[in-house]
């Protein structure tokens, strides 16, 4: 086999591929690339068992068909480092040996037979799937939306992903780690079907980088064990989590009467300061809410520090004193991209929400918050 490439081309693909490969794996194959070269197109495949990822990279001058491995670490420091012009990839098909040369530079190393790497998975049966189409923009926002709120207890394995809950008219991204709750809904298309899977961080993460490197449309295939993500580029399969996502319905408030509402990057700015001053442990900061103005007070006893800040607010209850950790106010202030933030609240026992004082067009976000014990400011 024989074949030439860009380096650059070759290095953006196989960089994105790459993520997918554990830093240790039982199996050394699983180290290497599968590159399987079939007329001018070639296809880059890197996998974990759990999650296989490919990326096609138009070649040119190619000779021959087939497949072989090489090993991914040294390859992708070896194209970040050429300079950007065509290398030409010649592979000996007894010995797997390959040359890679371009004007000023020649490389050799030892390949193994693509047959060696793990097989492809069977492809489900007609009926056994569900199939839609969405824009890219769409699972990107799903995913930066709700990833920072996905649990990471063991004991909770249905909380350590991304729940995606499609409906005819839009697709439902939740995330909870039982303290914090996210749920983002996006109208921006119309999946025509209904269906849901969770979704675990590491394949949400690689999804979100590699469809900000791809302008077309995404075909989400919903199968009984996993789930497969098509772009023009790459082709991304992953089992998702086993299990019932928690009924995120009915843990979130229906009547929370008391309304703050705040200047977003003030109230992030003041909480980053006051966060410096939190009792390690805890992180909790104190909310003093009069109808007017916001009081944030963090104190660590054992050193003796405190902080507190005063904001200008507007706030529809009386007063009212609660607490929250900083660290998950931070996260969740962050999220929203509003100039305003509006807290909605109950008493000091019962959990917040928190939602932009205005929607992107097409999506609803909000954010639930369990508040911290206080005894008093």
């Amino acid at each position: 086999m024989k074949f030439n490439v860009p380096s650059k081309l070759l290095y953006s693909r196989a960089s994105a591929v790459s993520k997918v490969i554990n830093s240790k794996n039982t199996m050394t194959i699983l180290n290497k690339f599968l590159f399987s070269l079939k007329g001018d197109m070639l296809t880059i495949t890197a996998s974990d068992i759990e999650n296989t990822l490919s990326a096609r990279v138009p070649v040119t001058e190619a000779e021959g068909n087939g497949s072989f491995c090489v090993d991914a670490r040294r390859l992708v420091e070896l194209l970040k480092e050429l300079p950007d012009q065509g290398i030409t990839f010649d592979i000996n098909d007894d010995n797997y040996a390959i040359e890679i040369s371009y004007l000023s530079g020649k490389y050799n190393v030892i390949g193994n037979n693509g047959a060696e790497y793990p097989a492809d998975r069977e492809q489900p049966a007609e009926g056994e799937f569900l199939k839609f189409e969405c824009p890219a923009k769409q699972v990107i926002q799903g995913i930066d939306r709700t990833i920072f709120a996905v649990g990471n207890d063991d004991l909770w394995p249905q909380m350590m992903g991304i729940l995606w809950d499609i409906h005819q008219d839009d697709i439902t991204f939740v995330a909870t780690d039982s303290r914090k709750l996210v749920k983002y809904v996006n109208r921006m298309s119309a999946p025509g079907t209904q269906g849901s899977f969770i979704l675990p961080v590491k394949p949400a993460s690689i999804l979100k980088n590699i469809l900000g490197l791809s302008e077309s449309d995404v075909t989400v295939t919903i199968e009984p064990k996993c789930v497969t993500f098509e772009t023009d580029i790459f082709s991304f399969n992953s089992r998702f989590i086993k299990g019932k996502f928690p009924d995120y319905t009915r843990v979130i408030p229906t009547s929370n009467p008391y309304e703050v509402t705040l200047d977003r990057v003030a109230f992030i700015n003041a909480l980053r300061r006051v966060a410096i001053f939190v009792e390690e442990g805890s992180g909790l900061v104190r909310f003093r809410l009069t109808p007017s103005q916001l009081q944030l007070k963090a104190l660590d006893n054992a050193l003796c520090t405190s902080g507190m800040e005063t904001l200008d607010c507007s706030f529809t209850g009386t007063e009212m004193v609660i607490g929250f950790s900083a660290a998950y106010l931070i996260e969740i202030a962050s999220t929203i991209s509003s100039p305003d933030i509006i807290i909605k609240l109950s008493d000091p026992s019962r959990p917040a929400l928190f939602v932009p004082s205005e929607n992107d067009a097409d999506s609803d976000l909000l954010m639930l918050l369990s508040p911290m014990t206080v005894q008093e400011f």
